[in-house]
C-alpha cells in the first residue's frame, strides 16, 4: 500500500540511506541492470520529494517496474531495494 511504501521510504532516510530510482521493462527486468532515473538523490531528507520523483518515473515509464534503493555510502553496497510499482508484461 501508499502507506507501507511511505514508511519504507521514511526507514531508509531515517538510516542515513541515499535514495535511488531505478526501472526496467518487465520482459527485461531479470537479464540485465536497471536503468537508472536520474541521479542518486544524494543528502534528499523530504520523502514527498522522492515520492513525487517515484511518481515522475512512473508517469514516463508507465510499462516498466519501478524501484526504490537505498544505498549505504560506509559500505558502498545496497542498504534497501523494492519495487514500488509493477509494470505491465
Amino acid at each position: 500500500t501508499q502507506d507501507e511504501v511511505y514508511d519504507q521510504i521514511a526507514y531508509l532516510v531515517a538510516q542515513g540511506l541515499t535514495p535511488a530510482i531505478e526501472h526496467e521493462h518487465p520482459s527485461r527486468s531479470m537479464d540485465h541492470y536497471w536503468t537508472m532515473w536520474k541521479l542518486p538523490f544524494f543528502g534528499e531528507k523530504d520523502i514527498n520529494n522522492i515520492i513525487a520523483e517515484l511518481e515522475e518515473c512512473r508517469r514516463s515509464y508507465p510499462d516498466h517496474h519501478v524501484r526504490l534503493i537505498g544505498y549505504d555510502n560506509y559500505t558502498q553496497s545496497q542498504g534497501v531495494c523494492f519495487v514500488v510499482y509493477e509494470g505491465r508484461a
